[in-house]
């Protein structure tokens, strides 16, 4: 597949790209996309979340009223969940939500995501470009001009550059990484891929 690479005021700049076969022409996968998701979403949980149960509760001790003949059930504490201040019953506790999955399958999720963006038509070659300062509508421009859709667009640069992050972080629906930093999760998620040239020559090294 052959793709026309655009300058940053929308115009093709003359050059064209081939996308490699074993990056972005893989059968694709989906059971190891929705692993690779699945593993992605349950890494971002810090699992801190945490009630208190009736052990943990500051309450009185005392026992309610005698044991048999007061006509309800037996209470022998104001913690227990019952009641209104008591402890919570079975409630969240910390707890470690990482899980662990292989690198190939990691790999060829990632893979067939790209291949399902390039049959779809949802990849944008765009010029390396730099930004002097941060600056959003710049930024946003660039992104109208190349027509990449104004829903849930990702940039993957080559390289980290501070600017490009930094104008893109108001921009809801745009966002910014690089390709170390590229996931299946991330891929999917987008509507359209802007890959900045020398993004599929990385790529295809790591195949």
């Amino acid at each position: 597949m052959e793709l026309s690479v655009l300058k940053i005021n929308g115009t093709e700049s003359g050059k064209k790209v081939a996308l490699d076969e074993k990056v972005f022409g893989v059968e694709p996968n989906d059971h190891a996309i929705y692993l690779d998701v699945v593993q992605y979403l349950a890494n971002q949980r810090h699992g801190n979340a945490k009630t208190k149960d009736r052990s943990e509760i500051a309450h009185s001790t005392k026992k309610l009223g005698r044991q048999k003949g007061g006509g309800g059930a037996r209470h022998g504490s104001l913690k227990a969940g019952i009641f209104v201040g008591g402890g919570r019953v079975f409630g969240p506790v910390p707890r470690f939500y990482h899980n662990k999955l292989n690198k190939k399958v990691k790999k060829l999720a990632r893979f067939s995501a790209l291949t399902y963006k390039a049959r779809e038509n949802a990849i944008i070659m765009l010029e390396p470009f730099t930004m002097e300062a941060p600056k959003t509508k710049e930024l946003l421009g660039i992104i109208k001009a190349i027509k990449a859709g104004d829903r849930k667009v990702l940039v993957v640069l080559p390289q980290n550059s501070a600017n490009i992050y930094l104008s893109s972080r108001n921009l809801e629906q745009v966002k910014v990484i690089t390709v170390d930093e590229i996931n299946t999760y991330a891929i999917m998620n987008a509507n359209s891929l802007v890959l900045i040239d020398g993004v599929q020559d990385i790529l295809s090294e790591r195949a």
